[in-house]
């Protein structure tokens, strides 16, 4: 199962570690009926078509205060479990109503959840209605990542440029630079950016986390070997990350026995608090399963489970583990424990062996699992129905392909990306069978949904209305931006 590990740029990406998120499996919470906060009532607000801004005046008109400090804290809690746009809500309605000029670092973060919510063009556009006064440092390195995540390297350099001339240009911002090259392979301009930052005495962690990760991502093994020795000399800069970046360079190198060397090394260097040591050791639990060591799985598994405030994630890496070592009957014991367990339901655990079913083939198994799990009350999202939409494709039964792909597009927690050949896959097969009309009504609601572009809608209609299209289906989800994977997800702080 992929996951992220969350740092504060997603430096440690290739990781593939997640971690849980903010109640955007609609988990169902056992809170007393007596407790109710402003703070409760967004968190549990999960559907995405809620108005964040209704709720807040809906609590004003109760009577009650609100606060600018817990509004920071609920829009940093949904930006860091991925939220964004009910973020942005808050934001709007923090700047809209209390009558005053946002702080920079407000502005700061609107900026960014404008770019990731409704795109650059709009976050450029707020960006020029921000008084001069107001364009500090801080503002200028939001528009800077904002131009980093879209990858628009021209513009982030000229952004670096000016940023540049001021004597207050931080680590981090120089972080974010040398990421957009890592991400893009402009590894000399890396380089060059590095030796910058090494005259300047202003390396970090993450500087050195950014440039072995280069080298892991291009398998350079002997200079990530390198510069890893290097890393060592200096100690302030290796930590459990650091060997765990090594480990995983060398899985995907296919050298096991130099991963397992790195594995060791990362897990004696593990502290901190609970939640650094869940981290760390579900990225472990992830890649000893990568290369095949069930025995460490276990052994991980033993002392990730019995941490203190363990959570649901800990149980999405250990099945993920087992089912990628084939071990279904292992996953079925664990999910066992987590149903024992468990103070709070989230689908993710379910989802992962319905996967599993749905992959060999066992479609009846995976319906049982879910009924069970329906009459308990838990809700399935857009990716559990996708997931059985994938299963019933492979086994050739399209008419239960379309209706679960239905399913998937109108659950209230939409999924962002179909398979594009599963959806393809629907719209050939009504297209074949003469039912041109139940097909656009698909494509209009994957377009209603924010599934495909105006631009993919306008393709797929073309080739639903004529007879004798020659353009690969897939083609016209592949040429989609929304189907385009991005490299890795942001989580950013300022």
């Amino acid at each position: 199962m992929t996951m992220l590990i969350r740092s504060k740029w997603n430096l440690y990406s290739d990781l593939q570690i997640s971690g849980s998120l903010f109640f955007s499996t609609r988990p169902v919470i056992r809170f007393s009926p007596h407790i109710d906060s402003l703070y409760l009532r967004i968190s549990r607000s999960g559907d995405p078509n809620i108005s964040m801004a209704r709720l807040l005046d809906h609590w004003v008109e109760e009577g009650r205060p609100v606060k600018r400090s817990e509004l920071h804290k609920i829009i940093k809690q949904l930006r860091k479990y991925r939220r964004f746009s009910h973020a942005l809500q808050v934001s709007e309605w923090m700047s809209n109503e209390m009558n005053n000029q946002l702080p920079t670092a407000d502005i700061a973060i609107q900026l960014d959840l404008k770019s990731k919510v409704q795109g650059l063009d709009e976050a450029e556009r707020y960006f020029s209605s921000i008084p001069e006064t107001s364009k500090v440092s801080k503002v200028y390195c939001a528009l800077l990542n904002c131009y980093a995540e879209h990858g628009y390297v021209e513009k982030a350099e000229a952004i670096m440029q000016k940023l540049q001339q001021c004597s207050s240009i931080s680590v981090l911002t120089y972080n974010v630079m040398l990421s957009l090259y890592r991400r893009l392979g402009k590894y000399e301009e890396l380089e060059t950016l590095m030796e910058e930052m090494k005259e300047k005495h202003i390396c970090d962690r993450y500087t050195y986390c950014i440039r072995l990760n280069a080298y892991a991502k291009t398998l350079d093994i002997e200079g990530m070997e390198k510069f890893l020795l290097q890393m060592e000399a200096d100690v302030a800069a290796v930590d459990w990350h650091t060997y765990a970046l090594a480990a995983n360079a060398y899985i995907k190198a296919g050298l096991s026995e130099k991963a397992l060397q790195m594995l060791k090394r990362s897990e004696h260097l593990i502290n901190g608090s609970s939640r650094t040591k869940r981290i760390a050791y579900e990225a472990l639990l992830n890649m000893y399963a990568s290369i095949g060591n069930k025995p460490e799985v276990y052994r991980v598994w033993s002392m990730c489970k019995n941490l203190e405030r363990s959570r649901n994630s800990v149980y999405v890496s250990m099945i993920g583990s087992l089912l990628k070592l084939d071990d279904i009957d292992g996953a079925e014991r664990i999910l066992d424990e987590w149903e024992s367990d468990n103070t709070c339901s989230d689908i993710r655990i379910p989802n992962l062996l319905i996967s599993a079913y749905c992959k060999k083939g066992f479609l009846d198994k995976a319906e049982a699992f879910l009924s069970r799990y329906l009459n308990l009350g838990m809700k399935p999202e857009g990716i559990t129905w996708a997931l059985f939409a994938n299963g019933y494709k492979e086994q050739n039964d399209m008419e239960k392909t379309v209706e679960m792909v239905k399913k998937a597009i109108m659950a209230d927690r939409q999924v962002s990306r179909l398979n594009p050949s599963t959806l393809s896959a629907c719209i050939k097969h009504l297209k074949g069978k003469g039912d041109s009309e139940y097909a656009i009504e698909l494509i209009n609601l994957c377009r209603q949904r924010g599934i495909i572009s105006v631009g993919t809608y306008d393709r797929l209609f073309n080739y639903i209305q004529n007879e004798n299209p020659d353009t690969s289906m897939e083609q016209h989800f592949l040429l989609d931006r929304k189907y385009q994977l991005p490299d890795g997800e942001k989580e950013d702080s300022y």
